[in-house]
């Protein structure tokens, strides 16, 4: 019998383990690059960061500085992907923040304000609610914002188990931004603060009474 709980145990953990992700690539366009070439390695292999209050919803355990990681030559207006080492498998928005570096993006910790330019939300239909849960998600750098060195960060929500505290997927990746405007970016937010434990999409419960939902964190920015 003893046996039989530790090979339960350990099973159930690796199951837990194989349902999580990491964002470990970025490339220009549609590609789906080299792993952490562009994206800040993390220390925490696959696990979640949980804390609200932890610096390391920013970029992930590990990720506060960029180490060896290179940085993505990119235009203002040009197409970018993020690549998961497996699917998204748990229910939940993804987002994408960028954050402007004062010098360079390799030593930046991303303590200075960042704006959301994209969420991939639920879609409702028919009273069901279904979630973009890929392994890549494709996105565009704002045309109007000033060049520079940015931290181009993406996010997944994890909102699957209602009463247990959700789980957030991280990842920063490395970007020069050229040919930009003169756009200030708003609304900004610090992160940890852009995000609330009393915050509807936090604590939303996605299999009862599920029929709208607000991605948490400041607005969209558009150009």
């Amino acid at each position: 019998m003893k046996n039989f709980v530790t090979l339960a145990t350990v099973a159930l953990a690796t199951q837990g383990a194989s349902a999580h992700y990491i964002f470990q690539a970025l490339a220009k366009g549609t590609g789906k690059g080299v792993v952490y070439e562009y994206v800040r390695r993390n220390t925490n292999y696959n696990s979640p960061v949980v804390d609200l209050a932890s610096n390391d919803l920013r970029c992930n355990v590990g990720g506060a500085t960029g180490g060896n990681t290179s940085t993505l030559e990119l235009n203002a207006g040009d197409q970018f992907t993020f690549t998961l080492d497996t699917a998204v498998y748990h229910q939940g928005p993804v987002s994408i923040y960028m954050s402007k570096a004062p010098s360079t993006a390799e030593e930046y910790d991303g303590s200075g304000d960042w704006f959301k330019i994209y969420d991939w939300g639920p879609t409702f239909n028919g009273g069901a609610a279904s979630w973009n849960l890929k392994d890549t998600y494709t996105s565009t750098i704002p045309k109007c914002i000033p060049s520079g060195e940015y931290l181009l960060r993406i996010q997944n929500l994890a909102i699957h188990n209602p009463g247990a505290t959700p789980q957030w997927y991280v990842g920063c990746g490395q970007i020069n931004v050229s040919g930009g405007g003169s756009t200030t970016p708003s609304p900004t937010a610090k992160i940890p603060g852009a995000f609330k434990a009393t915050d509807p999409g936090y604590t939303a419960n996605i299999y009862n009474n599920f029929k709208s939902y607000i991605v948490p964190g400041p607005a969209v920015f558009t150009c």
